[in-house]
């Protein structure tokens, strides 16, 4: 078997409308995807989200990674891993590059698997069938208000989810308190409450000052309370609460997972398998957390973690947005969208990861 060609695109899918976080506001969503064929007739998909930049990751495949890739076994992935990244390690250690590495990755896994015939958890390890869930949202809107955010996650409970996140840190002190003991009334004392900064806070004093403010209602996390690169300020402030610091979502590779690790930053490792070196990047990071006893909590993209998750034995929760969240536009493209059913996502048991785009709808969303 060997690779023939690698078929990059971007694509940029409209929300219906803006939403907000602590620190920007989202109109779209674009991603970078990747389908790598063989001379066997085979296929794989992979993609990412691009945050503004798709159409420079899909030019990274074309220019960099798919000369050194026509030819060979795609099977091969820890050695084309490493021939990828060290053939660009002087341009492309972090950032678009290595996205552009882990959606090839990606797309050669799932051709393994489905070379193989079997689902991608099963290839690697297949620990459990099912992964619990969590309902991603608390967004701000300039309609939503406390009404609007406890009705959004009184909506999760209904739908079988004990565990919640929500975003804090765009208003002030006392508004976010109000925010989150809004959630807290509305999911009950018993269900488990996540939070999320996206690196909102510049200093220990205003991290620390919000995140023990919020301690009285019982969050299990506190998600970036600091941008991603302040690695000792995120120490400072996980060494001062009385519940942990989680971050990695935006962390590349496992050397910048050692540093988050060594460092005492967090106790909880959220790697995305789009970001951190793909698939093969991802494991190594999951059984680096499992040495030191660390939980495993991926960043989105649950219709791919699914399937790492349920490769390994220190996975905590998988995160889902529902569609009507307006946040995860990715299922306008996807053929078979996946849905929790009590809280719980079933790890689809098609051949590779199971993913599937709808060409069509793809085509319609091209950034040419």
């Amino acid at each position: 078997m060997e690779i023939t060609e690698i078929e990059s695109v971007a694509v940029s899918i409209p929300l219906a409308e803006p939403v907000a976080f602590a620190t920007r506001i989202v109109e779209e969503r674009d991603h970078a995807i990747v389908y790598v064929r063989t001379d066997e007739g085979d296929e794989g998909l992979g993609y990412t989200l691009g945050y503004g930049g798709a159409g420079l990751i899909a030019d990274a495949v074309t220019e960099l990674l798919e000369p050194m890739l026509v030819g060979e076994d795609p099977r091969d992935t820890e050695r084309l891993w490493r021939e990828m990244f060290d053939s660009t390690v002087q341009i492309g250690r972090k950032g678009v590059v290595l996205r552009a590495i882990s959606i090839v990755d990606i797309a050669l896994w799932d051709l393994k698997a489905t070379a193989a015939g079997m689902p991608l958890y099963k290839l690697l390890g297949g620990s459990k069938e099912e992964i619990p869930a969590y309902a991603s949202g608390g967004y701000y809107r300039d309609t939503k208000g406390l009404e609007g955010l406890r009705e959004e996650m009184e909506r999760y409970v209904d739908r079988g989810h004990d565990v919640v996140k929500m975003k804090v840190g765009r208003e002030s002190l006392a508004t976010e308190v109000d925010r989150v003991r809004t959630v807290r009334e509305a999911i009950g004392p018993h269900r488990t409450l996540l939070m999320d900064a996206n690196g909102k806070w510049s200093n220990k004093q205003e991290a620390v000052r919000a995140c023990r403010a919020f301690g009285e209602y019982d969050p299990y996390f506190i998600e970036e309370p600091v941008m991603p690169d302040s690695i000792d300020l995120m120490s400072e402030v996980n060494a001062a609460l009385s519940y942990p610091v989680a971050a990695g979502e935006l962390e590349f590779n496992r050397y910048g997972f050692q540093h988050l690790l060594d460092a005492g930053a967090v106790e909880i490792v959220q790697p995305d398998a789009t970001v951190v070196g793909g698939i093969t990047e991802w494991m190594r990071v999951a059984h680096m957390a499992a040495a030191r006893d660390v939980p495993v909590a991926p960043h989105y993209n649950w219709d791919l973690h699914v399937h790492l998750l349920g490769a390994i034995e220190n996975g905590l929760w998988a995160e889902y947005f529902y569609r009507d969240s307006d946040v995860k536009a990715f299922d306008d493209v996807l053929v078979h969208p996946m849905e929790p059913t009590d809280g719980t996502l079933e790890i689809p048991d098609r051949p590779g990861h199971g993913i599937e785009l709808d060409r069509d709808a793809l085509d319609s969303f091209r950034i040419e």
